[in-house]
């Protein structure tokens, strides 16, 4: 079918927050194009089958669900759901030459507490900073998708001064280590400050509070769901919406170019070697700021730099642990830290911002195959395949700059061994093998996210993160541009970050002027 040659919005990106942006406009009866570079849509958000010949569809870049407004779910219509974690997260230690561990989530959580910790003070100190985390939860996430309230607005709606002073006012690690004594325990708490961030527990830009913010808010609950059918799925029923709702679609299609009056705009784009000019009320960038800037020959925003190593794992078994106390189902079923207490994480962020791969790589794995085993094939399943997914934290994308691939190699093995001093077997012993008879393992740097998606500097939140507030260069919805009918409705909008749909859902509203 051809392209008509103007339409009231054309969408840059066809990542989910994009889709969402279009399915809003299209419902709303607007004429909307969505062009999108690579061959499908979904960007960061989709499932792959990675290992070649082997049926397991993985979610190869984004993987958990926190930030998206069950609103966008319901006003959409989509067939998308998610599914709760059985546990939290389990973190190994080794104390008095024992191995043993914390396992926080279901009834044993208060008797994990006590046996790591020798008594309930850690617990219950838990108990009353997730008590008041949970609080502000419940009042900053439904702002989301509203427009951005002041910031003493903010801090009115939540009501909690010492909440606020600990959150948005001072260094996350002061709170940390006021209300935890045990250095594991406190490492725990501070690794949502820490994912996707580069930064240490006092930093004064206070980064990883934001970061902090945004992992203890979503669904008002703070917990991380698992995507059913993987993160593919929730991208494949946006496109099915937009669809739907009359949004025209074209992968393979890369905007060049976009030239603006204020009141209509240009898009150049390139499709099999040739170029066209298409016109449109309004152009939605879901894209970084900087290739905002490029497509409109702006001046580019500081230079953004990602900070983690992503991998994936598929395995014919899930390796036992030294910590005999604790079910490996139990264990990985949750996020399950590695070298991740209080002093590692600050050692290891030392290391890195020295120039150097951290002694003890910090990192985070979860198995989404035991909350959600559709994702593999009926004949894996029944033969109690696993998939497992790394998190690494502290690996800095300068790091990489000098030899990626050799870089990647290091710090991979580096990462493991490091979850191998806690199991009772190397997790290689484990791994599957593919059609090729090649193990099941893949490793992405910032530097490979950068190549594969165009993340700047393979940072995943596309810039730093924003706290949730307007300032004097935000705008209504914190999407706005210096150019009227221009608005950024990827994950490096104010309230972007993480898979949420919320960029792309306040786009939308400030496209029709809600």
């Amino acid at each position: 079918m051809p392209v008509p040659d103007s339409y009231d919005a054309v969408i840059v990106g066809g990542g989910h927050n994009g889709l969402v942006a279009a399915a809003y406009l299209a419902r709303a009866g607007q004429s909307v194009l969505v062009l999108e570079r690579l061959g499908a849509t979904g960007g960061a958000a989709v499932s792959t089958r990675p290992f070649a010949g082997v049926d397991a569809r993985l979610s190869r870049y984004s993987y958990l669900v926190s930030l998206l407004p069950h609103r966008i779910v319901r006003e959409l219509g989509l067939d998308f759901a998610v599914r709760k974690r059985t546990v939290s997260s389990y973190t190994p230690a080794v104390r008095d030459g024992r191995a043993t561990g914390l396992l926080v989530g279901g009834d044993g959580t208060r008797d994990s507490f006590a046996a790591l910790t020798g008594s309930d003070r850690e617990y219950e100190a838990w108990q009353r900073f997730y008590r008041r985390t949970g609080q502000v939860a419940e009042r900053v996430f439904p702002t989301l998708t509203e427009p951005l309230p002041s910031r003493e607005a903010l801090r009115e709606r939540i009501g909690d001064a010492d909440a606020w002073r600990m959150l948005f006012e001072e260094p996350i690690g002061v709170a940390v280590e006021e209300n935890f004594d045990d250095d594991l325990v406190r490492g725990v708490v501070l690794t949502d400050a820490l994912i996707g961030t580069f930064a240490d527990a006092h930093d004064p830009s206070l980064l990883q509070n934001r970061c902090f913010l945004y992992h203890v808010i979503g669904g008002g609950t703070g917990d991380w769901d698992v995507p059913v059918g993987g993160m593919g799925a929730l991208t494949d029923a946006l496109a099915g919406a937009a669809r739907a709702a009359g949004a025209h679609i074209r992968t393979g299609h890369e905007a060049i170019r976009v030239e603006t009056d204020g009141t209509h705009a240009e898009v150049t784009v390139r499709a099999d070697g040739a170029e066209r000019t298409i016109g449109a009320r309004r152009v939605l960038v879901n894209a970084s700021p900087q290739a905002l800037a490029a497509l409109l020959g702006d001046e580019p925003p500081a230079p953004a730099e990602g900070a983690q190593l992503k991998v994936n794992m598929l395995l014919t078994r899930l390796p036992r642990l030294r910590d005999r106390s604790v079910d490996p189902r139990e264990a990985f079923a949750g996020t399950f830290h590695i070298a991740e207490g209080y002093g590692q994480l600050a050692d290891a962020y030392r290391d890195a911002e020295a120039g150097r791969l951290p002694a003890a790589p910090p990192s985070e794995i979860y198995c989404h195959s035991l909350t959600d085993p559709s994702i593999l094939g009926a004949d894996l399943a029944a033969r109690g395949y696993q998939t497992l997914t790394l998190f690494g934290l502290h690996a800095p994308a300068r790091l990489f700059a000098a030899d990626n691939a050799a870089t990647r190699t290091a710090l991979l093995r580096a990462t493991l061994a490091e979850l191998d001093t806690h199991l009772e077997e190397p997790v290689a012993d484990c791994l599957a093998l593919d059609g090729n008879g090649e193990p099941c393992i893949e490793a992405k740097t910032p530097l490979d996210l950068e190549h594969d998606l165009r993340l700047p500097g393979g940072h995943i939140f596309h810039r730093d993160l924003a706290f949730p507030y307007a300032t004097a260069t935000t705008g209504r919805w914190g999407v706005e541009t210096a150019h009227p009918n221009i608005l950024l409705c990827g994950a490096g909008a104010v309230r972007g970050g993480g898979v949420s749909g919320v960029p792309g859902h306040n786009a939308a509203m400030a496209a029709l002027g809600r």
